[in-house]
């Protein structure tokens, strides 16, 4: 377990960082800590992740909407003040959108 003291997030201090979907884009501000990251994510309008996820996470929707997909071909749609939790290795995902939307997204040594 990681013993993580206080601290204020200020993201507005955080590097963005491109990464190419299949379509679309998104950025992550990453935040690393042992055992734990925590990101804000932003997806661009008609984003479509390039691979299936295997890494658990919890996802918080805090502007828009998304669906994430999984390997069994079910889709989840999330809104802005609905949350998933996922462990690793148990539901592979991959996440697309119609219009923008942010994230905040955590995951860790926890979701093993």
């Amino acid at each position: 377990m990681s013993f993580i003291p206080f601290q204020k997030i200020d993201w507005s201090n955080i590097e963005k960082v491109f990464h190419q979907g299949e379509t679309g884009f998104a950025t992550w501000q990453t935040l690393q800590l042992q055992g734990l990251r925590i990101r804000l994510v932003e997806y661009s309008e008609g984003y479509m992740a390039d691979h299936l996820c295997t890494k658990g996470h919890i996802v918080h929707c805090l502007q828009g909407s998304f669906v994430s997909e999984l390997a069994t071909g079910e889709k989840i749609s999330l809104s802005a003040g609905e949350t998933y939790v996922v462990s690793d290795g148990l539901s592979s995902h991959r996440s697309s959108t119609q219009h923008a939307v942010k994230l905040l997204i955590i995951d860790g040594d926890f979701l093993q």
